[in-house]
């Protein structure tokens, strides 16, 4: 119950990484600068033109959406901002829905992983008016679940969701899908003003992204410690760094030695878990409901 308490703590965390990320990426559309790392030339173009478009059916409102392929689950995130004149964009409202298992279950029968990309995309279309889909960007970011897979097989399911958000009726590019870096999963920014550290428990991985005091600090971090990048006119230097095998599920299994073989049927009573419990042993309602099963 406490290892729950702490996914769900740490969740809202999560969501927030999702909102600040995809707010970046919106405003890196709309500034003439180009993304740090990103392609060179697309600081005046596709981004700058889709905006345009989109102000002109409705000079106020746009979305966003965003796929969080984790190693627990696939989530989307279909923002929709408001944005006035010379400001920037202002988060207004969000729809979030989450499907499990994650996109890395489906390492050995890629076809099966599209069926839940669809579902999630089917949710963004009764969200976003028809008339702005062309002018939506759609975006997928995995995470240590993909990146624990081996190469091939974690290209293969990029690939296959590359395949369905093209045939969709949503704004594309050809980097649309990507797998994050343990830096890139970690950087949240705030204002230098109202910066704050943050630690992100994933289901595989664990990230801690701080924004330092001191130059000091990043002068002595370890090489792949540090990231800077481009936002609202800024560029910010933060501490991030990325604990790929200590997230929730990873560290969980770690701690229980898991291995193959048959579930055992376990039983928390008072501070003692018992295992294994035999199956034909019949419970009291209220016993097997402090039972967890496998």
């Amino acid at each position: 119950m406490e290892a729950m308490k702490i996914s769900k703590r740490f969740f809202a965390f999560g969501i927030l990484a999702c909102i600040a990320f995809y707010v970046a990426y919106i405003k890196w559309h709309l500034d003439s600068k180009p993304l740090v790392g990103a392609t060179e030339g697309i600081a005046e173009s596709t981004g700058d033109k889709l905006s345009r478009q989109a102000l002109a059916a409705d000079p106020s409102v746009f979305y966003g959406i965003m796929f969080d392929a984790g190693s627990t689950g696939t989530r989307i995130h279909i923002f929709k901002f408001t944005q006035q004149p010379k400001e920037t964009p202002r988060l207004t409202h969000e729809t979030f829905k989450a499907l499990k298992p994650g996109l890395s279950a489906y390492a050995d029968d890629v076809e099966k992983s599209g069926q839940g990309i669809r579902e999630l995309l089917e949710v963004a279309k009764k969200e976003v008016p028809m008339e702005l889909w062309k002018f939506t960007p759609l975006v997928l970011k995995a995470t240590a679940g993909l990146r624990l897979l081996p190469g091939e097989k974690a290209q293969k399911l990029l690939d296959k969701v590359k395949e369905i958000f093209q045939a969709s009726p949503f704004f594309v590019r050809d980097n649309c899908v990507s797998i994050m870096n343990g830096t890139d999963e970690g950087s949240l920014d705030d204002t230098q003003k109202r910066s704050v550290g943050m630690l992100d428990l994933g289901g595989g991985s664990t990230q801690i992204t701080f924004l330092p005091r001191t130059e000091a600090t990043l002068q002595t971090s370890p090489a792949g410690h540090t990231t800077s990048f481009q936002m609202f006119n800024s560029t910010y230097k933060l501490y991030s760094y990325s604990y790929l095998g200590l997230g929730l599920m990873s560290a969980r299994l770690a701690i229980l030695g898991g291995v193959e073989g048959k579930p055992l049927h376990c039983c928390v009573v008072g501070k003692e878990v018992i295992c294994p419990l035999p199956t034909e042993v019949k419970v009291p309602e209220w016993y097997a409901n402090s039972c967890h099963h496998g």
